[in-house]
């Protein structure tokens, strides 16, 4: 009697050197990985994706220096008050001692230059130098190259007032940085300098008064 081939029979049989019976279909090479084994939250290589640390770093360091320049401004606000001088008429002061010729007529800072070196506005810088010459710190002198121009010309009370100022600046620092060595002063200084050409060369001139405007 002639038996029929089942399908049973018809498979192929398991490969010999297959563990458990694995076919060679189910046997994968072991280099071959599978597409998807990749995590797909995985950020590929160079992304230009920014450092969140580093954004981190720079927030602190800007919220320090805030910090710092409060302090320092309400500490030197307080040595200033018995002299009745404010921190802005401070910085007025020391600017215009710093200006060649400061305390002559002809050579003297104009008004409008005071203003772009505190960066206030003209009407700002107005304000400032009114209350100094109320005090006697400065005197107003017209421009002899140009009668529309003002200049602002330090007194004698004026330059007395800029070495206490200087004293008490220096007093405030020592108090606050003091703690700090030496070299991470430098360093710090450094950093801060080279940060704040990179900004200044970045970031558009500002526009000159319009004709009329207070000199």
């Amino acid at each position: 009697m002639t038996t029929t081939p089942t399908d049973d029979a018809a498979s192929p049989s398991p490969a010999p050197d297959a563990p458990g019976g694995a076919t060679a279909q189910d046997s994968a090479p072991p280099d071959s990985t599978p597409q998807d084994s990749t995590p797909q939250d995985a950020a590929p290589p160079n992304s230009g994706a920014p450092d969140t640390g580093a954004l981190d770093t720079a927030a602190e360091l800007a919220d320090a220096m805030t910090r710092a320049i409060k302090r320092i401004r309400r500490r030197t606000s307080e040595r200033l008050e018995p002299y009745g001088i404010t921190p802005g008429q401070g910085r007025a002061l020391r600017t215009l001692a710093h200006a060649p010729g400061c305390e002559l007529p002809d050579r003297a800072m104009r008004l409008s230059d005071l203003a772009d070196r505190l960066h206030i506005a003209p009407r700002s810088a107005t304000t400032v130098v009114d209350a100094l010459e109320e005090a006697g710190l400065v005197e107003r002198t017209p421009d002899p190259a140009d009668r529309r121009a003002v200049r602002i010309v330090l007194t004698e009370a004026g330059r007395s007032a800029v070495e206490r100022i200087g004293l008490v600046r220096h007093e405030v620092a020592q108090e606050y940085f003091g703690p700090v060595s030496p070299a991470e002063q430098d360093v710090l200084l450094r950093v801060l300098r080279s940060a704040e050409a990179a900004y200044a060369a970045a970031t558009p001139p500002r526009r000159t008064a319009p004709p009329g405007a207070a000199q």
